[in-house]
């Protein structure tokens, strides 16, 4: 228990979230710079390549490649964020596993709104089965919005007629676009990065006109998880989104779907980013290969 490590952390993050007032190209530059020190492994090769008609990163290992492949998506409230600001998550993954990723960099809001991301994640799914790729050699990962991603889009792809992938993997989802957690204000002052007048705005981008009760906005409150595969939730105590994980896993479980659900005590908005200055976050990344590496088949 790195309680000092945390509290340094927490001090760290205080007012360098999204501000509620800046405008769309400023929140995204300023999300770069929020991302710029995390650590990304050095025994990567990282490749510009396309996949379902966007644009993406091929991360590998230097060392020799299992079989597989891990599909990520990065965070950022579906406005911000790229496969380079998730860079560290991606490699601290292939790194683990040994399984090679794509990282896709898929539509965002405000230019393209729900369900143009959700859309994305199918394309690229399809086209990785197009392939040849054998689904249980597939695993959904992501952080954040694209933690919820792994799920909205598995249910859209499920709902495609597609066969599933082996995993998910997700990173404190975002799995509410209700609000209606009750960690929404329990934890509103815990939580050292994310603010709720910016959750509301940068949500407000990308629902526009939708129904907040749409599965694919809100599956922790609506969704019926039947045949999803096996899943990991990665999630803090200090985080306004604990409980769409939370709410996430008792749904899955209710779908009798595989679900673990993994809290930290104390530790911020993916948390696994800082493997520099948080041992909880090496550990956690430990936990999440490991998942992957017994379900992902070549």
């Amino acid at each position: 228990m790195s309680r000092l490590q945390r509290e340094r952390l927490d001090a760290q993050l205080r007012g360098a979230g999204v501000g509620s007032e800046q405008s769309v190209g400023e929140i995204r530059e300023n999300f770069v710079k929020l991302m710029e020190p995390m650590p990304v492994p050095e025994d990567i090769r990282v490749q510009e390549t396309s996949l379902g008609g966007r644009p993406a990163l091929r991360v590998t290992p230097v060392a020799a490649a299992c079989s597989g492949t891990l599909l990520y998506f990065h965070g950022g409230s579906h406005v911000v964020g790229s496969p380079r600001t998730a860079l560290g998550l991606t490699g601290g993954l292939v790194v683990r596993t040994g399984i090679p990723a794509i990282s896709l960099d898929y539509r965002l809001a405000p230019e393209h709104p729900f369900p143009a991301d959700v859309q994305d994640v199918v394309a690229a799914y399809r086209e990785l089965l197009e392939q040849g790729h054998a689904p249980e050699s597939i695993a959904f990962a992501g952080d954040s919005a694209g933690g919820g991603l792994t799920i909205t889009g598995a249910l859209a792809a499920r709902d495609a007629g597609l066969p599933m992938p082996a995993a998910i993997l997700a990173f404190s989802p975002g799995l509410d676009a209700t609000r209606t957690g009750a960690s929404m204000t329990g934890k509103a002052e815990a939580d050292p990065l994310l603010e709720r007048a910016s959750l509301d705005r940068m949500s407000g981008f990308y629902v526009v006109g939708a129904d907040r009760r749409d599965p694919l906005l809100s599956p922790a409150v609506t969704a019926d998880l039947t045949g999803l595969p096996p899943m990991l939730v990665q999630v803090g105590t200090n985080e306004m989104l604990l409980d769409d994980a939370r709410r996430l896993a008792l749904r899955a479980s209710d779908a009798e779907v595989d679900a673990i659900l993994d809290i930290t005590a104390n530790v911020p908005h993916v948390f696994q980013s800082f493997t520099h200055v948080l041992d909880e976050a090496g550990e956690a990344l430990d936990r999440a290969a490991l998942f992957l590496r017994q379900r992902v088949r070549g």
